[in-house]
């Protein structure tokens, strides 16, 4: 498979302290990925590392074989809280990452506006935030989010028009997405995101302390572990996101999971 988005030996440490250290992780095409570990180990650190808004110490980062490294806007990036501005209607949060670019407010607004149907948001362009559900909200700022990376608008256009095979492929970094919603919204937007992330052509990693949300919606998972953090462990979800059903009811998912907590409990 093709890598998309790849980190080679990435060491980062704030005030003196090294947070990270030698951590290499891949992401290949329509892939997601998960980065599990405790509190502490770094996941927020090589975030912002992946996302260009820090240069590490040590290390370099590449988007589709490109040097990115201390970068920003090669890559997408949302964080745990929407972030969505409460004066602003959702038309015009949504839309902001354009206009930062230099795209006039209209114009903006027309490239955002056809997309809002697809992530189910249709209707609710000129409400505010603060009369959208949770739910909706982390659909905002999940349309929001991709907009952001370098070349959104492109691909937005394209996915709007079909998409498909000839879609500009994207890439999003998400810390924590869906930890703000309760059990049964959050199991309803995981199906909502995984079709989005198919028809738009997306690549993702993702930050969760939800191990069973990362057994659902993984690929792979990796295990950050330590001070500094460390990759000590590489996990391949199997079967087929596309074919796992009941997955969370089985054996294996528990066994997957048993194998994940003999790696994190040690540390507590």
């Amino acid at each position: 498979m093709e890598n998309v988005l790849e980190a080679k030996g990435i060491t980062q440490e704030y005030d003196g302290r090294v947070i990270i250290q030698d951590v290499s992780i891949h992401l290949e095409r329509r892939e997601l990925i998960c980065l599990l570990g405790l509190s502490g180990s770094g996941k927020t650190t090589l975030f912002h590392v992946l996302s260009g808004l820090k240069r590490p110490r040590e290390g370099h980062v590449f988007l589709d074989g490109k040097e990115i490294t201390g970068q920003p806007g090669s890559v997408s990036y949302m964080l745990q809280k929407d972030l969505l501005l409460q004066h602003k209607k959702v038309i015009d949060n949504v839309s902001l990452p354009l206009v930062l670019k230099g795209i006039p407010k209209k114009e903006a607004r027309k490239i955002a506006d056809p997309l809002f149907s697809g992530f189910g948001l249709e209707g609710t362009q000129n409400q505010y935030p603060s009369q959208l559900s949770g739910g909706m909200r982390q659909r905002a700022a999940f349309l929001r989010t991709c907009l952001c990376a370098q070349g959104g608008s492109a691909l937005w256009d394209t996915a709007s028009k079909g998409g498909g095979e000839q879609a500009v492929h994207g890439t999003a970094l998400l810390d924590e997405p869906f930890s703000a919603l309760d059990t049964i919204t959050k199991g309803q937007i995981h199906t909502w995101f995984l079709d989005m992330m198919k028809k738009i052509d997306l690549s993702v990693i993702f930050v969760t302390h939800d191990i069973d949300e990362a057994l659902i919606l993984s690929d792979r998972i990796y295990i950050l572990t330590g001070k500094p953090g460390r990759i000590t462990h590489e996990i391949r979800i199997l079967p087929e996101r596309s074919e796992r059903g009941e997955f969370n009811l089985t054996e294996e998912f528990l066994e997957y999971k048993r194998r994940i907590l003999s790696v994190l409990q040690p540390e507590e």
